[in-house]
């Protein structure tokens, strides 16, 4: 089988069997493009007549790059999944990734907001400004619903059940899942729409979207980027901070306030409770005060 042909086989997969979305399919193909034009060029080898010995070839390749350890990691990550695909699909017999390890990883917890640093983001738009309550809207509902970007950017008028406190959220895969939002970025929210509703033009295709731009236009993943990242200087906040740092702090924020890990895994739309884990940043003092509280060797005895 050519590389051409596989790579065209496993992307149909990853987006029709495995329902990822775009970015995800890009990704992973663009692992295994990697390793295909490696093969190609300095191997002279189609997928199925790779062994071990080739893939570790191909590390060492990647590696001489000076590429980071979470760079490689992922790159082995995705050259693994393509392999695990023709071995289902029958076009290898043996994995030739099945004992290459990836570099040892640290996990990097991400920066979390406190509440005060949020409060002084949100308060830093300028609401004399067309776009001042829109961005402002962004900024809360990111926060109060946990949304990623590309749930927010996708937001519909008609997912809005602000009489019952909710709203539906499209996420990876084109799962439908149900959170609740907050008082605050429902009024933040509210304050945006006549904004919204005096546009000049509204385009067709955007005409059910919350947050448009000055055009009319559904808002672009790399806009909300650009609002975060002046907002968060106008706040005079130093982190480094995107807009998954709202995800972060929504979950870090409702596990300090007690809530279930398993309701948040439900809420952030995550299939892993392990990917929740690595959302909720708990600092050592936090999970110290916990266990002397609630461990049962730790409680004085009267």
């Amino acid at each position: 089988m050519s590389w051409s042909h596989a790579i065209e086989d496993y992307t149909r997969f990853l987006r029709l069997e495995k329902s990822l979305s775009k970015n995800s399919v890009s990704a992973y193909t663009h692992d295994v493009k990697e390793l295909g034009q490696f093969a190609e060029e300095q191997l002279k080898k189609e997928p199925e007549e790779l062994i071990g010995e080739d893939i570790s070839l191909f590390l060492e390749h990647i590696r001489s790059k000076g590429l980071n350890h979470r760079s490689q990691a992922r790159r082995i990550s995705g050259v693994k999944g393509f392999f695990k695909y023709l071995l289902i699909e029958e076009v290898i017999e043996n994995d030739p990734t099945e004992l290459i390890e990836g570099p040892k990883m640290t996990r990097k917890l991400p920066d979390v907001l406190s509440i005060e640093e949020i409060d002084s983001i949100i308060e830093s738009f300028d609401l004399s400004k067309p776009e001042g309550h829109r961005n402002r809207a962004i900024i809360e509902t990111l926060y109060s619903c946990g949304l990623r970007v590309s749930e927010l950017v996708s937001l519909r008028i008609t997912d809005l059940d602000f009489e019952q406190g909710f709203i539906r959220v499209v996420g990876k895969g084109d799962k439908e899942r149900i959170v609740p939002i907050g008082r605050k970025a429902i009024k933040e929210i509210g304050n945006y729409m006549p904004d919204r509703h005096s546009l000049p033009k509204i385009e067709k295709d955007s005409e059910n979207i919350v947050f448009l731009n000055r055009r009319g236009k559904k808002l672009t993943r790399e806009m909300i980027f650009t609002i975060v990242k002046a907002a968060t200087k106008n706040a005079g906040v130093k982190k480094k901070i995107s807009p998954h740092s709202f995800r972060h702090s929504f979950a870090t924020h409702l596990v300090e306030g007690g809530a279930d890990l398993r309701v948040i895994q439900e809420m952030l739309g995550h299939e892993s409770i392990t990917t929740t884990e690595i959302y909720t940043h708990l600092d050592s003092v936090y999970l110290k005060d916990t266990i002397l509280r609630f461990h049962p060797r730790s409680q004085k005895k009267g």
